[in-house]
This record gives structure tokens, sequence and C-alpha cells, in this order.
């Protein structure tokens, strides 16, 4: 069964659904100015420094910089499909929406499965680590001050997203300040050269030098794949993005290369700058950088990483709810849930769909969730490998005359990408791909008890009507 496209129709005034259940549109608010502040805000690069980076330095070693080199590299192959896709399919939906309509409503399912596993998991992870960062002032309990920053970001998640475009913009401004702190640090107080960076060491066990082997390597792509994989949220914005059809792609591409330049640059100085291995594999930053300098530069650096992880934690509720509600309106759940995650409040927002995604990310920061970064970097993994999939499909039938941004050297770009992500899925610990595994196949069974059986009137994939050809 093919997808079924359907234009969207003209919310209501007071954003209820209509008394026919037609499918409500999103309003049309920002540019690429505010959508790249969104988004960037999203890859939140000051609290992925801080926070997601220290754990490639305790297994990488002087490699963590090659290793999200590489990773960035890739991406710019994964950013070619999401604008092309996008750009095409320009809905709320996201990933979802796009691999639901160029390679089936089934591989659409399982695509938002994962999208939805890792938005999911990220924020209340990253949020945990406020209380860390607010110690130089206040001791908090992690998980309290986790969920703390979770109901914040939900209440901010109900504003309207012109307003959030600024709040995030102007939280953006202090956590580059605050890498660009670290970078300069780091680069005035260099131990090694830029050799270093190719060096492939690792301090081990017992004050010994291990070397960081190829696989190792390819291992820690799937987290560095992870690091910049905020730049998709330009797609979940898509439909909220004024001229979608030129403003998505240059979106996607801008957030790609400044997150890269923002996280890679400190990274690097970091690498060099370390007193010693055993210091840069411990990871521990915030020390790194009051030895570099003195305990009030430390603290300026660790409230702008707190900032930072409130920032990111207001756009993944946004960027969640979204995805929830365009779930609801492209029916995939039974009738009365539809209704419900569907409803816009009064600034225009998905109200339901923002509560129902923040007020659980609270509670799950009191659950320990150690192990599901490697979940999360498999998800990731395997969703940019369908994304891919459906990229290599996107000049087909109708949609080779449909206006949009396309991509170069393809279908080259995508074939290398889907081979490249199958290999470093291969190497992923066999527990990830088993957590992992398990949950696509309840998705999977999912869709053949329930969505498949009412396919003429379940997940039905929807364009907004004003982007269609």
């Amino acid at each position: 069964m093919t997808d079924t496209l359907r234009p969207v129709e003209q919310a209501l005034p007071d954003a209820a659904p209509t008394a026919s259940g037609s499918p409500q549109k999103l309003k049309r608010s920002i540019g690429v100015v505010g959508g790249t502040l969104l988004t960037l805000s999203c890859v939140t690069p000051a609290s992925t420094l801080f926070v997601v980076v220290p754990d490639l330095f305790s297994s990488l070693g002087t490699a963590t910089a090659l290793t999200i080199a590489i990773g960035s590299l890739l991406c710019i192959a994964v950013a070619f499909c999401y604008s092309e896709l996008g750009t095409l399919i320009p809905s709320a939906g996201g990933e979802y929406a796009m691999v639901s309509t160029m390679a089936g409503r089934l591989a659409g399912w399982l695509v938002f499965v994962l999208s939805l596993l890792v938005v999911m998991i990220v924020p209340p992870v990253i949020a945990m680590g406020t209380a860390d960062y607010l110690a130089p002032i206040v001791h908090l309990n992690p998980s309290m001050a986790g969920a703390g920053v979770m109901l914040l970001a939900t209440l901010a998640g109900l504003l309207d997203l012109r307003a959030n475009a600024w709040i995030t913009g102007v939280f953006l401004v202090l956590e580059v300040i605050a890498a660009a702190v670290v970078a300069v640090l780091g680069f005035t107080h260099s131990q090694r050269g830029i050799g270093s960076l190719t060096s492939m060491q690792v301090a081990g066990s017992g004050g010994h030098t291990d070397t960081v082997t190829a696989m190792l390597v390819v291992s820690g792509l799937a987290i560095a794949l992870f690091i910049t994989q905020g730049f998709s949220t330009a797609v979940y914005l898509s439909e909220e993005l004024e001229n979608p059809r030129r403003n998505v792609a240059r979106t996607v591409l801008a957030t790609l290369a400044i997150s890269t330049v923002i996280i890679l640059v400190p990274v690097v100085a970091i690498t060099m700058g370390a007193s010693d291995l055993s210091t840069l594999t411990g990871g521990d930053i915030s020390s790194m950088v009051t030895a570099w300098s003195n305990s009030a530069v430390g603290t300026f650096v660790s409230l702008c990483v707190a900032l930072a992880i409130i920032n990111a934690g207001i756009v993944m509720v946004i960027q969640n709810s979204r995805v929830l509600f365009a779930s609801a309106r492209d029916k995939a759940w039974p009738e009365p849930v539809n209704q419900s995650l569907s409803r816009l409040g009064r600034f225009g927002s998905p109200w339901v769909a923002t509560l129902l995604v923040g007020v659980p990310g609270a509670l799950l920061c009191f659950v320990n969730l150690d192990t599901l970064y490697g979940v999360t970097g498999v998800s990731v993994t395997a969703m940019y490998l369908l994304v891919a999939v459906a990229a290599l499909l996107a000049r087909r039938g109708q949609h080779r005359h449909t206006p949009a941004w396309r991509m170069p050297l393809w279908p080259a770009m995508p074939v290398l990408l889907v081979a490249v992500l199958a290999y470093i899925l291969s190497q992923q610990e066999m527990t990830y791909l088993l957590w992992t595994g398990g949950i696509t196949a309840v998705a999977t069974l999912y869709w053949a008890f329930y969505l498949r059986p009412r396919r003429e009137t379940r997940w039905l994939v929807s364009i907004p009507e004003d982007v269609q050809a």
C-alpha cells in the first residue's frame, strides 16, 4: 500500500479540530534566522561538549577530535538527504513523513519510533546534568534539578514559537561564549602539537598508555553522529518555516556547519591543552578550565553550560511535541488520542502534545538512563540509514518534477551513506542493538495488528496544502 498524501486544512480560529476531523496546520512564523537559532539550540553545542564529549574522551582519548571530524563529514551527506527530502515533504512529522512518502508506511512508522526514542531519551538525560554545573553556587539533587528543567522547558514550549526563538537565541549566545572560552584557554595552554590529534592514544589502567584502534573509532562514530544530530530539527520545524522550499535546506546546512565549528574547535583545544593523557581521558572539562584560569572563570563557564542545558530542554520539548502532533494529525493512534494530541493552544502550539512530552520527561529524570546513550547512538544511525534510503527514492514518479532543493552527487551520495551507516551499525555493542531491535519489533507488531488492518483510516501521511506542487 503506497502512502496516502492529503492536504492540511486551515485551522479554525479557536485552534480546535474541525467537526469533520480535518487535520490542522501549524502557523508559519519563523524565517532562516529564527529556525537556525532554534535548531542550533537543539544541537546545544555547549551541553554536548560538556556532557557527551567527555564520554568519548574516556574511550578514544586523543582520537576524539578525529572521530567527531569524521562524523561531521558523514553528517554532510546526511544533511543533503534531509535538505532534499525536507523541501519535498515539509511536514512537522520530520523523518517519518519523508520516509513514509518515499519508502512506504511501514518504513516511515519505524523511523517515527526511532526518532521518538531519540528525542524522548535525550532531554531528561541532559537535564540531569544541570545540577553538576550549578554546583558552584548551589547544590541540588540531579534528579530534582533535571525534573525542574523539564517542567520549565514544558512551560516555555506552550508559548508562541517566535517567542521561543528569541529566548533560545539569548541562551545560545551564552553557550557559544562558554565554548569559545574553553577553546581560547585550551590553545593558549597547549601541552602538545597538532600531531597529537592523530596519535590515537588513551590512558589505560595502571597508568599505561593504550592505542585507540580503528574499530574503536568506527564504534565511536555512532555517538559522533549523535553529537551533531540536532540539525534535523530544521525538518521538524519545516511546517512553521516561511518559504520552506528555500529555507529548510539553508537552515539544515547552516546549522550543521556552525555546530560543527562550535563543538570541534574546543575539542581540538582540549586535546592539545590537557596537562597529560590521564587528565584528557578523565574528561573533566570544568576542572581543566579552572586549572587553565581560575575559579571565577570556571564558575562562569559552568553557569553558561547550565543555561545551555535549559535551552536544549526547551527546544527538544518543542521538537518532540511537533512529532506527536504530526503523528496524531496523520492518524497514528486511536481516534480519542488523535483528537487530543492535535489540539492547538492560543499561542498556536500543540499544548496536549507538549505536556505529554515534558511531564514524562520530568519523571524519567528519576530513572537510571546511563546505558541509553548507547541505544540513542544506534537509533540515530539506523534512522539516518532509512532517511538515506528514502533519499534514493526521492526522484521517482511525481516527485521527480516537484520544486525542491536537490543534493549534488545523487545517487552516489545516499548510496555511499547507506553502506557506511550499515557498517557502523554492525560495529555497535550487541546489548544496544538488542534493545533497539526489541523496541522496533514491538513497533512492528503495533503496525501489523493495528495500523495495517486500518490502512484506509490510519497512518495517513499529510503534506501542508500551501507547499504542495
